[in-house]
């Protein structure tokens, strides 16, 4: 029998109720991922808790996704760093609509994103930068994302060559950013929070944009339920 069939689990999850959801969708994404992180912490069953799909499209109209990490939330939206010339720096520069996606199974909850992606400003860009190890600051030099690579011969030498210009002193000020490196805010007209139910009958709240406003703010949102 094939395996993909043969594996079935309940989704046992706590479920998800209006009664435990804001009228606007901040507090509540907030919550969930503080609880997936503590999980992490506590139990280690929710390995890189702020793994987060991002879905863009090509030239073509063409799909692409991959999994960046979730570096900052708040009224505004969630953001990720990255080069800007990468794939889906290149793709975003062409077309800002943008998705994104958290995905917690062994809590049974999921949350999605749906809007458009803008360029973090230079001041929040360069203090995240100076926030990351050293090893990592270096790696961003190191790799021009997304282009091909000979082996991984090439990218090893290319990590000690900038390893060997910006040595490491311990100031966050050792490393600069490198030239087309940045980061985006998903600017949501769409969250939707999932929870995993048995018989597959799972809780789908979604806010969907009703006006201007941050994702704090109740006038800007219209709450709905979703069959699953």
């Amino acid at each position: 029998m094939d395996p993909l069939r043969r594996f079935r689990q309940e989704y046992d999850g706590e479920g998800l109720s209006e009664d435990s959801a804001p009228e606007a969708p901040l507090e509540i994404v907030e919550a969930w991922i503080e609880a997936a992180v503590e999980r992490a912490a506590e139990r280690g069953d929710v390995p890189e808790p702020t793994a987060m799909s991002v879905a863009t499209v090509d030239a073509d109209g063409v799909p692409d996704v991959r999994t960046v990490l979730l570096r900052g939330l708040d009224h505004r939206g969630p953001a990720f760093y990255t080069s800007t010339r990468s794939t889906k720096g290149r793709q975003l520069a062409a077309n800002p609509g943008v998705a994104a996606s958290l995905t917690w199974p062994s809590m049974y909850r999921a949350v999605r994103f749906r809007g458009y992606a803008e360029l973090l400003p230079e001041d929040e860009v360069l203090a995240y930068f100076r926030s990351r190890p050293w090893g990592a600051r270096i790696g961003a030099h190191a790799s021009a994302q997304s282009e091909p690579v000979p082996d991984r011969a090439t990218l090893e030498a290319a990590y000690a060559e900038a390893a060997a210009r910006y040595p490491d002193t311990g100031s966050p000020d050792d490393v600069p950013v490198p030239e087309g490196w940045g980061g985006y805010r998903v600017v949501a007209d769409r969250v939707e929070l999932w929870a995993g139910r048995p018989s597959r009958l799972h809780d789908r709240l979604v806010w969907e944009r009703v006006g201007p406003g941050a994702l704090d703010d109740p006038t800007a949102w219209r709450r709905v339920r979703l069959a699953p």
